[in-house]
């Protein structure tokens, strides 16, 4: 039974990863298309989310068999509840990606509105938060993972900003309101998917520590105070494998 178990976590662990590099590239690629104004790069990303969709399916179906034949305990329970919320999140990341890539697709159709945007800087902080919320699953990081819920302030101005910019530029230009809502909108989905990667660093916290710390005070999600004396959690095999195997998903990417 415990062979089969460990058999079992260490498969779903190759799984999560393997949907987590296919959310990633999803993401990396609707920011692109919407930065370069790429129509290719958006339909790539609409074109690839019925995958996306049937590996969050086929790991959910993955854990809930593991439960009802093993009936695991203690760390292993810990782990596979993390994967069933981190899976959710990955195909939430996922559907936000298609979201954006559709933006995308109709503003690169479009004139530039004639305001300066930095989509490119909000861009890029939605990126490092996605691959450290992943990193930090991969090496069971808590202090990254707790580094993540800083690096969502800055997303959250950003988004703030892009609003009044683009309010303002609406009520001055009538004819770029439809272009300014395309963009108003993909500014939210980015800080939406930045909030879902806050959602996965306390998901490792909790996997790491044993402590959940949703719905916390700011200050006690970010510093603590750590679990006492928490079971601290092992992957099924090696955090060498583990990592190796997020690298090789990683590389499979095509280049942007």
């Amino acid at each position: 039974m415990a062979k089969h178990l460990q058999r079992g976590l260490e498969n779903l662990k190759k799984e999560l990863l393997i949907l987590g590099a296919m959310v990633e590239e999803a993401t990396n690629r609707a920011i692109t298309a919407l930065i370069e104004r790429r129509a290719d790069l958006a339909q790539a990303v609409l074109e690839r989310d019925d995958q996306i969709d049937e590996k969050e399916v086929a790991v959910e179906e993955d854990c809930l068999k593991i439960l009802a034949l093993n009936q695991p305990v203690a760390a292993d329970l810990r782990f596979i509840i993390t994967v069933l919320k981190v899976n959710n999140d990955l195909e939430r990341m996922g559907d936000l990606a298609v979201n954006i890539a559709e933006r995308a697709a109709y503003l690169a159709t479009h004139e530039p509105i004639s305001v300066p945007l930095d989509f490119t800087r909000m861009g890029d902080n939605v990126r490092v938060m996605v691959r450290e919320s992943l990193d930090a699953l991969v090496n069971r990081d808590a202090v990254l993972a707790r580094k993540i819920l800083d690096d969502d302030d800055a997303v959250d101005d950003a988004n703030r900003q892009m609003y009044d910019v683009l309010q303002k530029l609406m009520h001055q230009e009538p004819a770029a309101i439809e272009r300014a809502i395309h963009l108003l909108s993909a500014s939210r989905h980015l800080e939406r998917i930045a909030d879902l990667a806050t959602n996965i660093a306390e998901d490792v916290v909790f996997l790491v520590e044993g402590e959940v710390i949703r719905h916390r005070t700011e200050d006690y999600r970010k510093k603590g105070p750590r679990a006492v004396n928490p079971t601290p959690y092992t992957w099924p095999e090696s955090q060498g494998n583990a990592q190796g195997e997020i690298k090789v998903a990683r590389s499979k990417t095509p280049p942007r």
